[in-house]
């Protein structure tokens, strides 16, 4: 008979309870639940851009001379004519500059009288053999010096009567106050633009074209152009500028649609719409949610047989509704709406189809 004591049964009992642990298998954790929705076909509205109505010559106006704006006469969105005032600057300086312009015109005035009567008594002197050549040839070259500094000093004078004309800003022609970029009481220098003003007569839409638009937008046939305010409206258009390179910001290219007889109702500023004509399209539409950037490009993640995987994408457009996508996402793949940041591929979860309000985020 095997004689046990206290201490081996208890250890016996340890180990025994050790090895019943081991062979019971631990609970899985549970599959993480997210949302997915279908990728689904839609029609595009790639042939509908938003822009705003600009006028197609817009000027920075400038003073020619720099000093201290005094007084700005208009505000933007006055409609002023041709020579109107515009803003003044303060006319202490100019006035100043133009008394001393005046002072050394005289002052050279005085000097050339003086050295041409010197000049004709040497010369009548020199008939004589009264002075040496070399003394009526001092007077001459100082007869000569004190004309060029008269004809400098007119110049100067005439220079400071234009600066003083140049302190009133105005314009040369008829147009729209669109911008004030300088007030009353601010120092600015000469060229630097105080407002900017528009031609009223020819209107335009400046809009924005991705890339896989341009061929669209080329070609096409009519262009329509109608107003946020009044949908009523609709005008005609045509392209007349499309830039040669592609924002670097928002890699689209910066378009403007001439809008043909705009009637008084399209004002400056105003959101306008540029439809362009051709069959409508379908492309395929996510949840402005589903699309995300994890530092290598937009892509979303889709359920595949219970784990996350990741689709990189290529974005068409933006829409209120969703985003375009051009490629990397086939129709009917489970496509994750919410949360998709957090996952990472491979990772067990359980899909869950996304209500209507859901859909909506």
């Amino acid at each position: 008979m095997i004689n046990i004591t206290p201490r081996a049964a208890a250890l016996l009992l340890a180990l025994a309870a050790l090895l019943g642990g081991c062979s019971k298998s631990e609970p899985q954790p549970a599959a993480r639940i997210v949302l997915v929705q279908p990728a689904a076909m839609a029609a595009s509205t790639g042939g509908v851009y938003t822009g705003e109505i600009r006028a197609r010559h817009e000027v920075d106006l400038a003073f020619r001379v720099g000093g201290r704006i005094a007084a700005r006469l208009v505000d933007v969105g006055a409609e002023i004519r041709t020579g109107q005032a515009l803003a003044r600057l303060d006319p202490a300086d100019l006035e100043l500059a133009a008394a001393a312009a005046r002072a050394q015109l005289a002052a050279a005035e005085s000097e050339h009288a003086t050295a041409r009567a010197e000049r004709a008594r040497y010369a009548d002197l020199i008939a004589r053999k009264f002075v040496s050549q070399a003394a009526f040839e001092a007077k001459d070259n100082a007869y000569n010096s004190a004309l060029a500094r008269l004809d400098q000093a007119r110049s100067q004078s005439r220079m400071s009567g234009n600066q003083a004309a140049y302190g009133t800003l105005s314009s040369e022609f008829p147009a729209i106050v669109t911008s004030v970029l300088a007030d009353a009481g601010q120092v600015v220098g000469a060229g630097q633009a105080v407002m900017r003003v528009a031609r009223p007569e020819e209107k335009e839409v400046a809009i924005a074209i991705p890339e896989s638009r341009l061929v669209e937008l080329k070609t096409a046939k009519n262009l329509a152009v109608s107003l946020w305010a009044d949908p009523k409206i609709t005008l005609p258009g045509e392209l007349r500028e499309l830039s040669p390179a592609a924002d670097p910001a928002t890699r689209t290219y910066a378009a403007r649609i001439r809008i043909l007889n705009p009637t008084p109702d399209v004002r400056l500023g105003m959101t306008a719409r540029v439809a362009l004509d051709g069959a409508v399209e379908s492309v395929l539409l996510v949840p402005l949610g589903a699309v995300i950037d994890a530092g290598q490009g937009p892509l979303v993640r889709v359920v595949e047989d219970g784990k996350v995987v990741s689709r990189p994408v290529k974005v068409a457009r933006f829409r209120e509704d969703g985003v375009e996508l051009s490629s990397g996402l086939a129709a009917g793949e489970q496509v994750i709406i919410s949360g998709a940041g957090r996952l990472v591929d491979g990772q067990e979860v359980q899909a869950k189809a996304a209500t209507t309000p859901d859909r909506q985020r």
